[in-house]
């Protein structure tokens, strides 16, 4: 079949309204003045869309916005960054979820409306629309709660076999960490965590043991370990890379940026290793700038970034 899209998402997406150098709130009755507030398009989904866009690939996002003035500002983002956003329902509903993220130099903190993104469903994907691209990116996991669903969607993915699946799993906030999820590994492709992540759910005692148990079942994990770089393990073989050095400004949308930069150089056929270093490259540069795009590097950038990066190792 002839792919109308790169990569098909579904998922999260909201406004991050992000106000840095926040100490403390203000008490009741009390107003305090700050010297910012920015406005951006928030959701892991969402940014790691964009940053696809942003690197030259055609990807189409399914999600829910309202029909208010955030809804259309994050069409006009993704407009821009070369996203289709015809499969975007306009809720009759909720509004666009909101995300207010308080920040200074030692911690965050949020106030989140949720929104359209408590619409989320993956009933609402249609098998019709994921085979018109060459891949499709999941989030969202969240366990028993929704395994059955999940697992139902990689199944009918699978039988089509014209569509490669990464699966970024996610930090599971209630603590079950669902022995179940090696149920999905077989249909996925790429699998994504951190290294905490990988731990928990594998449940062994460093995150190398872990991957080494996700590899009896999913071709590519992939493990993300921050300021480590990442590493992965493919038909037995260890591939690793170093981080890039920045100034981190705002970790908001690193993991996912990483995700995005990794599957650029998937799906442009590069190899493993070089795959690790996009995504180290992409989540390096998202931390330079507040909210979890605007540091996020043009195809042009990244390369750029990398060759600089290069030569400055070298000559030391």
């Amino acid at each position: 079949m002839e792919k109308r899209w790169d990569v098909f998402v579904y998922g999260d997406v909201n406004i991050d309204i992000v106000i840095p150098g926040v100490e403390h709130l203000p008490l009741p009755g009390q107003e305090d003045v700050v010297n910012t507030m920015n406005t951006y398009v928030g959701g892991g989904a969402a940014l790691f869309t964009l940053g696809l866009g942003k690197l030259g690939l055609s990807p189409v996002f399914q999600g829910s916005l309202g029909d208010d003035i955030y809804g259309k500002y994050i069409i006009e983002e993704f407009e821009a960054k070369h996203v289709d956003c015809s499969l975007i329902n306009t809720s009759t509903i909720h509004k666009t979820g909101i995300s207010i993220s308080f920040t200074n130099e030692k911690d965050r903190s949020f106030l989140t409306y949720r929104g359209t993104n408590d619409e989320l469903s993956l009933s609402k994907i249609e098998i019709s629309n994921v085979i018109k691209a060459r891949h499709i990116h999941v989030t969202g996991y969240a366990g028993s709660k929704n395994h059955d669903s999940y697992l139902r969607l990689l199944q009918q993915i699978k039988e089509k076999d014209e569509v490669t699946v990464s699966f970024d799993i996610g930090w599971d906030d209630s603590g079950e960490w669902y022995e179940g999820i090696y149920q999905l590994f077989p249909y996925i492709d790429v699998l994504f965590m951190n290294e905490t992540e990988a731990v928990h759910y594998g449940r062994r005692d460093t995150f190398r043991e872990a991957m080494y148990d996700f590899a009896k079942y999913c071709p590519m994990p992939v493990i993300k370990l921050g300021k480590q770089g990442s590493i992965a393990l493919v038909d037995g073989n260890e591939y690793r890379a170093n981080p890039y050095s920045v100034i981190a400004v705002d970790t908001t949308g690193a993991g996912d940026s990483f995700n995005a930069g990794f599957i650029y150089g998937y799906l442009r056929g590069k190899s493993v290793e070089e795959c690790l270093k996009f995504g180290n490259a992409c989540g390096a540069l998202s931390v330079t700038a507040y909210g979890g795009n605007a540091g996020f590097p043009t195809e042009k950038q990244l390369h750029d970034f990398m060759k600089e990066q290069n030569e400055r190792t070298t000559r030391i």
